[in-house]
């Protein structure tokens, strides 16, 4: 029997402070804190959607979402996690299986509901899963993206970097002899943030990255994390301005690489190879990290840097007596069906 009476679905908005505190501190979990949630919601919330948060029993669950609808008839659409998260989790300070049985209640009505950048080495998301299936939802998994990382030992660049394979060592040496010379590291903070920032978004308007999907996402981040003291942000300046920017989060003993830029018409200095190392440097020695993450995705550079990768997964919950569950049912079925067809004929 699924229990629905105490589980229920808030604007993010109207999040009370017993809530809003059952959220991790952002120093010890930015990815799990009410910080990073609401600043998706300020500034990366995909169109047609609301952001809100199924909230079960007395707090004892949080599980911020994407939702359709408004005020009282929210839908839960999907989990509250965007291109620029390294991770998601329900907060769960109870059982993890019986939060997954509440969730699943307010899935079905939806008939699909998609969770993604799930990790598996999160003790809460197999019984949540499993208490999904209980009330009454099919779990169907993919492989979402890969997160590289690696620990790290020392808060001496030095000695870290003579850990990493000999073509990144030569050609940080190289590098950097050259940069020295011709361009200025710089890490911001508190008193210079604005100038950081402007500087940043002038670099990756010349840079080769696409447009962002949420184009304030950045720098309302940024701000963010800057106002509780995790943000490193550094740029690289040449003689005719800002050539390289990129920005880290620090938290829990992880050093996370968020976005990076460079201008392409430096590329032949390496700005980004050049602002990275020194940006290591100053990274090790100030914070002290166990744990360097160069984010989501497989660029061939990451490897070169750190060499542990872990796989980030989805799934889909399907209420298999729904018209929406019915179809996803089906699409998946005749992708199968050509995937095997594929594998035949190799």
């Amino acid at each position: 029997m699924v229990i629905e009476d105490d589980t229920r679905v808030l604007p993010w908005s109207a999040l009370d402070e017993p809530s809003i505190a059952r959220f991790a501190d952002p120093a010890r979990d930015l990815f799990a804190s009410h910080l990073w949630f609401d600043t998706l919601a300020r500034a990366a919330t995909p169109h047609g959607v609301a952001a809100g948060c199924v909230v079960i029993g007395d707090h004892t669950a949080l599980v911020p979402v994407w939702c359709v609808g408004s005020g009282g008839g929210l839908v839960v659409q999907a989990g509250q996690s965007s291109p620029y998260s390294l991770e998601f989790a329900p907060i769960i300070a109870g059982d993890p299986f019986r939060a997954g049985r509440c969730f699943a209640g307010l899935a079905r009505r939806r008939g699909v509901v998609r969770l993604d950048a799930l990790d598996e080495r999160n003790p809460a998301i197999a019984p949540f899963l499993a208490g999904c299936r209980t009330g009454g939802l099919r779990v169907q998994r993919f492989a979402h993206f890969g997160d590289w990382s690696a620990p790290v030992e020392t808060d001496d660049f030095d000695r870290w970097l003579a850990t990493r394979p000999g073509s990144l060592r030569s050609t940080i040496t190289r590098k950097l002899k050259r940069a020295r010379s011709t361009a200025r590291f710089h890490l911001f903070g508190a008193d210079d943030l604005e100038v950081g920032l402007a500087a940043f978004e002038q670099v990756y308007a010349k840079s080769w990255k696409q447009p962002e999907p949420f184009p304030l996402f950045n720098i309302t981040c940024m701000r963010a994390l800057a106002g509780a003291g995790l943000l490193r942000l550094a740029v690289l300046t040449g003689p005719s301005g800002p050539i390289a920017a990129q920005y880290w989060a620090v938290s829990g003993g992880r050093a996370m690489l968020l976005k990076l830029a460079h201008d392409e018409a430096h590329a032949a200095l390496s700005p980004g190879t050049v602002l990275t190392a020194q940006m290591l440097d100053a990274i090790l020695a100030r914070d002290r990290p166990s744990l360097l993450n160069f984010g989501r995705g497989d660029d061939a550079y990451k490897r070169l840097w750190v060499d542990q990768r872990h796989e980030r997964y989805g799934v889909m919950l399907i209420n298999p007596r729904h018209p929406r569950g019915l179809a996803a049912m089906a699409t998946a079925a005749a992708g199968a069906v050509r995937r095997r067809l594929r594998q035949g004929r190799r």
